[in-house]
Formats: structure tokens, sequence, C-alpha cells
């Protein structure tokens, strides 16, 4: 098949990681009769500096019209001012809401080969393999927000609001996802204060009903935060809003150990995807080769599953990745003694993929 991918690496450690993601794409390709092709686009920060934009029009045209968009990440001290009126989440946050993209999906499935490098012991994470889909394009991040005066000085305020078409459709996704792993849906809400999560709750009672053969059990965030580091493994497919969403899954990445090793996807109504790890950009390490690409590695292989339909090829980049983690070939973030560089992490993965058609 042929597919047009757009890379948008970002800042930071953001072009080393892509790098070695879009190796892999290519070996895919060349084993498995693919054609890809890339372009590569300013976002975030880099962007900033070059356009004055975080998401210049050129990049969001591009994204447009490609069949799956590649990003590395973005942000960085550089532009960690909270008062500047151009940040780079912002084309992050731009990108998504243009593209339609209400849903993110994160897999949490720690290795055994890994669990040493988890602070929790090792019966908590046995077993641990959940998919958590986090509504993407509304709530706090995009409401109304502002300042105003009060009585002692001045009051800020972020307004959250959800509609019952904007939670079915991302709670529909979450169980036809469900269908195809332990059938179990767990809707994480605070519907014992929220307005938002009342709504959230009716509607995901209401959405089950067309899903018969999945089982819906609903989760306060709180006690839920909780269960992620006790009783992980109880987990198979939970369903949130933006925020509690994001930083549930940043948690949820003490489970495997480093955030260096997960990735995402966030998805719409079509097949365009934009896949990333879920690290941020890490500017202390960028530029010393020292980060770790398998988040965007197998982000790249989500890429494949959701957005090309790859699934065959996706399952082999995801074997790959696991057969070089299981044989010892670590990054400094894994804690090895002899930690491999980023380009040689990369290509000792490329190394292991599945041989397939030439």
């Amino acid at each position: 098949m042929k597919a047009s991918i757009a890379l948008t690496p970002g800042d930071g450690i953001g072009p080393e990681v892509v790098q070695e993601a879009r190796l892999v794409l290519e070996e895919v390709g060349r084993r498995h009769g693919h054609h890809f092709s890339f372009t590569e686009h300013l976002l975030g920060g880099c962007a900033i500096d070059a356009r004055g934009t975080a998401l210049p029009d050129e990049t969001l045209a591009a994204c447009r019209a490609a069949d799956a968009v590649l990003l590395g990440a973005v942000g960085g001290p550089k532009w960690d001012d909270p008062t500047a009126k151009v940040r780079p989440e912002q084309g992050l946050l731009g990108l998504r809401k243009a593209l339609q993209l209400y849903a993110n999906l994160r897999p949490v499935r720690p290795l055994p080969a890994l669990s040493h490098i988890s602070p929790l012991k090792p019966e908590r994470i046995k077993g641990v393999d959940f998919l958590v889909v986090r509504e993407l394009t509304g709530g706090l991040y995009f409401g109304a927000r502002g300042r105003r005066p009060s009585e002692d000085g001045e009051q800020a305020f972020d307004t959250m609001i959800y509609s019952t078409g904007e939670i079915r459709r991302v709670v529909r996704l979450a169980f036809q996802l469900a269908r195809g792993r332990r059938k179990l849906v767990t809707s994480i809400d605070k519907a014992n204060v929220l307005e938002t999560s009342r709504l959230w709750r009716q509607v995901a009672i209401e959405t089950a009903k067309e899903f018969p053969d999945v089982k819906l059990e609903h989760q306060l965030v709180d006690s839920a935060a909780m269960r992620l580091v006790t009783h992980a493994a109880q987990f198979d497919v939970l369903v949130t809003e933006n925020m509690f969403g994001d930083i549930l899954t940043d948690e949820a990445a003490v489970l495997a150990g480093s955030l260096g090793l997960l990735p995402s996807a966030s998805l719409g109504a079509g097949p365009r995807g934009l896949y990333e790890p879920i690290h941020g950009s890490a500017p202390d390490i960028a530029g010393q080769g020292i980060a770790n690409p398998v988040g965007t590695i197998l982000s790249a292989a989500m890429l494949l599953r959701h957005s090309l339909c790859l699934e065959k090829e996706a399952a082999g980049v995801e074997a790959a990745v696991n057969r070089a983690l299981q044989e010892g070939k670590h990054t400094a973030d894994l804690g090895a003694k002899s930690p491999l560089t980023t380009s040689q992490m990369g290509a000792t993965i490329r190394e292991r993929l599945l041989a397939g058609p030439r």
C-alpha cells in the first residue's frame, strides 16, 4: 500500500526519537512491500521561533492531507512562561482540535523483563494490561477561562463543559475496543461532586445498552488513582474526561517504569490519527543521543494498526520491541549498566523485526 505520513518532531528529544520511528516504518515498508512517504513540519516551540505561532498554517495543511501524523514532543524551558500569549502546547491542542481527534488511546502493558525498573512491587504489576481512552477535545482545557476582580484581589476561572454527543462518541469507542479485549469498561468520573461527571455517568449508562456483552463499572477518579497503583490488573478499558485522563495516564506510566516506553494514539471518526509517545521533550538530555525511542516506535506501531489497518506489521514492530527489551537491550532510563544510545536502540529493534516479503 501507499501512505503519506506527516512528521512533526517538535522540540527537545522529539527529532531524535521521531527519526528512529521513521527508520522502523521505512524498514516495515521494505519488508512488506509498502511505500510510505514522509514530510517534516514545524510544531511547538520550534514553530514559535521560526513562524511566531505554535501551529503554522502549512503544518496544519500538511497534517490534514496526510494519512497519519507522527509527533515527537513539544515545549521546554525556553517557552515556559505561563503568561505568554503563544505557548508550544497550543500547537498540539490546536492540531488535535483541527483534525477532530476526540479520543486519546494509551495502552499500558508492563513487560516482566522490566519489572525491576518499576518502583512498585512485582506483584502489583503482574498481569497488568489495560487501555486508557481519554476524551481529548472538551472539558477544562477548552472551556472559557479568565480572570476578574474579586473582593480580596483577583479571581480566576476555568470552565468544564461537556455535551451528550461529546461524551457518547468517546464512551462508545471504549466499548468497541473492549469487545476485542476482556469486555470490561471502567468509566471514571467525579459524579459525587461535578455536574459534568453526572452527565458523563448518565451517558455511559445509556451507551452501555448498545453493548450487552460488555460489562460497565463506574469509578470515582480519586479511588481510580489509588487502584492504579494497588490493583491495576483489574482494569481492562478505562474511559474518562480530558483532565482526569491526562493525570491518570501519567500516573499509569509508573507501572511500566519509564515514560519512555509508552505510546499513544489520538483518533477521530476517520482513519487519520496523530501518534506520539507520552513523554515530554526532556530538554535536559536533548542532543545527547540517550533518549529512549521505544515509546515513539510503539506509537508508530499504533499508526500502522489504527490509521493504515496493517495489523500484521504493527504486531511485528511490537514483537521486535519486546524481544529487544527481553534480551536486555536497554537505554539509560531503564537502568542499564551499559546503555544503548538512541540510534543503537532503534537499530536493535529494526534488526529484530520479523522477516517478511521484500
